[in-house]
């Protein structure tokens, strides 16, 4: 199975190329406030007399409801906020949210998501993600889902909702960490609106680029029917040099979006139906060379190191339909969703295998190498839900959930000479191509769930739900060509039963001040595994407890808003990946625990001044060594533990923050407008777990043939980034402009050490940079 052996084992490779699981987990090289979170609404958003605090309607709980109603952490961000801060990607906003943390690997849509902890270590996603009723990427383990999560372009976008804490009970699969909503703004059928958006953005020392928007509302019948359309593109300045062949500006890109939206609101029956497009493009990574002894760039501050490109390309269509009939004395919905998603990632293995071709092969100088990976998915959910109406001591819901996903996952592992050309004859066609992996699967999954609240009298509210689900997965490892794999078929199946179950107590001190405990289930699927010396016929899903106590109040007449939560989440069978030899698959670890707290305030200072803080501290470590893996090889054994005791969660920051501040005015002569800023501070990181190495003689773990390598993660230092924002506007136009990363902070998102195939110590670390100093200007006209 393993082509290569070493004269002694090496350290983890980032390039995890193995048959299946592991693969798609290395398509990338590496591995808010509760109101309305702390950045401050615009002034033509706050209350008319501009003292009090809005409140905030979401549907976590899939009912409308106020915020300080619902006995959970949530924050949410406005459409207006994100204009505010010149948003185009998470990156732009997690810092924002208390408990938040993305991980980039360099381009929108090659995003690692997890909240309190709950780190992806593994190719299955921790957080899920919705698109207003519909859940989109995979629940699988074959899509890389974990670090390809939905980093939608958030233009005619109502809100983003972020729940914290496992979701199982009504969101199911994946939601083991918490929820992404994206909530789009819907048809309004009695008013008509166009709106047409451009601007500018500009990175300091690199490329400008523009944007674009546009939307309308269009009442279409009676104030019964109402059609939405939009369209929007951004541009990605590019700001990275290339060292090897003189590029510049290499990560340059695109983000267009489209969507259109019809509505009916009748008497008894309501429907929305809508088609949402995406497409993300990037020519390159954002990404710099660093000395793996120094962690100071191999070249100029933004200079990565590539011998071959390193495109990356997302498109997501989305197709959804929402019924809801009023029973009188209930509500029955139906809720329709079909995606497709088509996703290229290719990666430069140049220092992973470029050695095979002077090493292996005699040639005179290493190669370069490249690594394409491509995930098509197509998905399908369905879900019913009887709700009782609203309002009163005893609500209700029942539901039931299907989903099918159809998915494709195609490596192509490349070997060229050094500039880029082919292999020598008849080398090319023995050797050219390392790989040519298929790796088809499915997933399938039904559930039952329930949700009810009890309150009783004004003050104590019960909340409990509880969610059966059963989930039948396949797949196949399909290799027809290459050295890196044996050639042939292998199928996988699986299946799984989950039961998930939350309770929340909630108890209302005073009007504004409630109390709160939650204790929540959730659950990561597991699946089929590769077919590989050493690893398990299937890895299990993960579960996790988490115990939740929470204080939500407003006082001084609902100008302060102050939020606390303390949590301690126990999770258990964590799938990680272990690879050998640049191989390897997915196994259950181990436990971990992850406890700490998190506030989030603001303050309505004045009709003109709003402030806001949020903090979240978070002590996410691994609870005992992980279970180890054993990779039989010819002549001795390889035990790896690819996790040890007191190890800290992969780029969860102990302590995180953010304040903000915002000032809105208004003229006597018809003009509003507001200056606001905003400070984020992250604490320091780790890029990944611990990794101990032991060789054994074969079938004796007890006689050590050389001492034991431990690989330690590295560090990525805390670092504190300053954005600043201003907008004017009159009658139907607003001018708004922004600089983020005020004083051109340097620091890292990302870190990933890049060692070869052949052994030895890293060579290189590519590293992904917080974003320069960019400056951007936009205008609106609304009509």
């Amino acid at each position: 199975m393993n082509v290569f052996q070493p004269a002694q084992p090496r350290n983890r490779s980032p390039l995890f190329l193995s048959i299946a699981a592991a693969l798609a987990f290395v398509s990338l090289p590496a591995v808010a406030q509760d109101t309305s979170t702390a950045v401050a609404p615009p002034e033509s958003q706050r209350s008319d007399n501009a003292v009090s605090l809005d409140s905030v309607v979401v549907t976590a709980n899939k009912r409308v409801e106020n915020v300080r109603d619902v006995g959970a952490s949530i924050s949410v961000i406005g459409e207006r906020q994100l204009e505010g801060i010149g948003a185009v990607s998470l990156t732009d906003y997690a810092a924002l949210i208390p408990g938040l943390q993305i991980q980039s690997d360099g381009s929108p849509g090659l995003t690692r998501v997890s909240l309190r902890g709950i780190a992806a270590l593994s190719s299955g996603a921790t957080v899920a993600t919705y698109i207003d009723e519909v859940p989109v990427g995979s629940s699988g383990i074959y899509q890389g889902a974990s670090s390809l999560m939905l980093d939608l372009l958030p233009y005619d976008i109502s809100r983003i909702e972020v729940l914290r804490g496992p979701q199982g009970t009504l969101y199911g699969a994946g939601a083991i960490g918490g929820l992404l909503k994206y909530v789009t703004r819907v048809p309004d059928p009695a008013d008509d609106e166009v709106r047409v958006g451009l601007g500018l953005r500009s990175v300091s020392g690199g490329e400008q680029d523009w944007n674009a928007r546009f939307g309308a509302s269009l009442p279409l019948s009676n104030e019964r029917m109402g059609l939405r359309v939009s369209a929007a593109r951004n541009g990605i300045p590019g700001f990275v040099d290339n060292a090897v062949d003189g590029g510049r500006n290499i990560n340059s890109g695109e983000q267009i979006g489209a969507r259109a939206a019809l509505s009916w609101n009748g008497d008894a029956f309501d429907a929305n139906l809508s088609v949402l497009h995406q497409r993300t493009r990037s020519d390159d990574r954002a990404s710099v060379a660093l000395d793996p002894a120094t962690q100071s760039p191999l070249g100029g501050d933004f200079e990565t190191q590539a011998w071959q490109p390193r495109p990356f390309s997302k498109d997501l269509t989305l197709f959804s339909l929402s019924l809801d009939w009023d029973l009188g004395w209930g509500n029955f919905v139906s809720a329709t969703g079909w995606s497709e998603t088509s996703t290229m990632d290719q990666i430069d293995a140049t220092v992973q295998f470029g050695e095979v071709a002077n090493l292996m092969l005699g040639l005179p100088e290493p190669g370069s190498s490249f690594v394409r990976y491509d995930f098509d998915l197509d998905k399908i959910t369905q879900e019913f839900r009887l709700t009782s109406k609203g309002g009163g001591a005893f609500e209700w819901m029942v539901g039931a959930f299907y989903t099918r996903e159809d998915a494709q996952q195609s490596q192509f592992a490349w070997l060229g000479q050094r500039d880029g050309s082919p292999l020598p004859p008849p080398l090319d066609t023995q050797f050219g191509t390392l790989a040519i992996i298929g790796l088809p699967s499915t997933y399938k999954e039904v559930a039952l769930f329930a949700n009810v609240s009890w309150r009783f009298g004004e003050r104590f509210k019960l909340d409990a739900g509880l969610r059966q689900a059963r989930n039948d997965q396949w797949f196949s490892q399909n290799v027809p060509e290459g050295i890196l794999a044996p050639i042939g078929e292998a199928p996988g199946e699986s299946s799984e039963n989950v039961f998930t179950w939350s309770l929340s107590p909630q108890f209302k001190l005073a009007d504004d001040v409630m109390l709160y405990a939650r204790i929540a289930t959730g659950y990561q699927p597991g699946g089929p595994n590769v077919a590989l010396l050493g690893m398990p016929p299937q890895v299990d899903s993960s579960m996790l407890d988490s115990y939740e106590v929470g204080l939500k109040s407003q006082f001084a007449d609902r100008r302060v808003t102050l939020d606390v939560s303390a949590y301690r989440i126990d999770w258990e069978d964590i799938q990680v990946a272990s690879s050998f030899n640049g191989v390897g698959g997915l196994v259950n670890g181990g436990e971990a625990t992850s406890q700490g707290f998190e506030l989030t305030s603001l303050f309505q200072a004045s009709d003109a001044w709003l402030l806001g803080f949020n903090a979240a501290y978070t002590d996410a470590t691994i609870k005992n060594d992980f279970t180890p893996t054993v990779i039989p090889q010819d002549g001795y054994d390889v035990i790896l533990w690819t996790g040890l005791a007191g190890d800290r969660m992969p780029y969860s920051p102990k302590w995180s923050a953010a304040a903000t501040a915002e000032y809105g005015f208004s003229t006597s002569n018809g003009f509003n407008g507001q200056v606001g800023a905003a400070l984020r501070w992250v604490g320091e990181r780790l890029n990944d777990t611990t990794e101990r190495q032991r060789v054994t003689a074969p079938g004796d773990p007890g006689t050590l043939l050389i001492p034991d390598e431990v690989a330690v993660p590295l560090s990525l230092a805390s670092y504190r980034s300053l954005d600043l924002y201003a907008g004017v506007g009159r009658n139907n136009w607003e001018l708004r402009a922004y600089v983020n990363n005020v004083t051109g902070e340097d620091a890292w998102l990302s870190m990933s050490p890049l060692s070869s195939a052949f052994g030895g110590p890293a060579q290189q670390i590519s590293a992904v940079p917080i974003q320069p100093r960019t400056f951007g200007i936009e205008i609106d006209f609304r009509f």
